[in-house]
């Protein structure tokens, strides 16, 4: 499918790559960042156009895929001042990559179907490596008519692509994914803590459950990170705090109980409180190792 015009909204540390990612596949792509000299870096090295607003990057496009921060950042780009939505055209599909509420991503999605066109929502998985790799999990809900056209434009940065169901489901989803990850981790963190205050090998202890029940993608990807005090990598904590907490509100509203997630995202603002808001989240086990002297 060449010859489609695509823009992309936020070039930061996973929009880069996935923008990079269509353009290699040969559509048109027109980029905006909200600082314009990295928008013209990313032409340099692949191509394309930059323009200074989101309405100028909307204008003419079939896809339009945004990255950005958070809900206000969100809301900055497709329905403020010079945002997506003032030009956006009758069938032009917007997909969003952020990580977000399930609130704004429904509000979003009324907004642009007044207008013609629709929304998906599609938080990805995966962190930077899966973004520099195009092998990102991308957890997509809304229109399914219009998810069956924009997920072959999607899958050229991702390895698994899941429709979930109606406007919010890909949020949901990611909230999921999130969750499990913040207990993984301080599971991992506790179990690499217990092995190394009572002298065992923490190699030899994780190659060997790493083979049963135990095992897990953080596990095999981040134990000798951990290990070594290397948290220079990966998903930052700042951005598992920002997620956790739209979990935390979101579970809230539906009346569940997060006894867990709601301990772990203080154990993250604990590391926060460190200087590790840039550490990757495996950083559980520094909070640890700080904690339990």
């Amino acid at each position: 499918m060449s010859e489609i015009n695509v823009s992309f909204l936020g070039l930061g540390v996973m929009g880069y790559h996935m923008a990079g990612y269509l353009a290699k596949a040969g559509h048109n792509v027109t980029v905006y960042n909200r600082s314009f000299d990295k928008a013209e870096k990313w032409v340099k090295e692949f191509g394309g156009k930059a323009v200074k607003t989101p309405a100028l990057a909307a204008k003419n496009a079939d896809f339009i895929f945004a990255c950005v921060g958070n809900d206000d950042d969100l809301r900055s780009i497709t329905i403020g001042e010079n945002g997506a939505f003032e030009t956006i055209k009758e069938a032009a599909i917007f997909v969003d990559n952020t990580t977000v509420s399930a609130a704004v991503t429904r509000e979003l999605f009324v907004i642009a179907r007044a207008k013609g066109a629709a929304f998906i929502d599609a938080p990805v998985s995966g962190g930077e490596a899966g973004a520099i790799n195009g092998k990102l999990t991308v957890m997509c809900g809304g229109n399914k008519d219009a998810f069956a056209k924009a997920e072959p434009i999607i899958a050229n940065f991702a390895q698994k692509v899941k429709y979930l169901g109606a406007s919010g489901a890909g949020q949901l989803t990611k909230m999921v994914n999130q969750i499990c990850i913040a207990g993984i981790l301080q599971g991992l963190s506790e179990g690499i803590n217990f092995a190394q205050k009572v002298g065992l090998d923490v190699e030899d202890v994780i190659e060997t459950i790493s083979k049963g029940a135990a095992q897990s993608w953080q596990m095999e990807n981040r134990y000798k990170t951990m290990n070594k005090d290397d948290y220079d990598l990966g998903f930052a904590v700042d951005w598992m705090v920002k997620d956790m907490d739209i979990v935390l509100n979101t579970a809230k509203s539906f009346n569940i109980a997060m006894p867990m997630s709601a301990t772990i995202t203080e154990y993250y603002r604990d590391v926060q409180n460190m200087g590790g808001n840039r550490w990757d989240t495996s950083s559980l086990l520094k909070r640890l190792q700080k904690f339990d002297q």
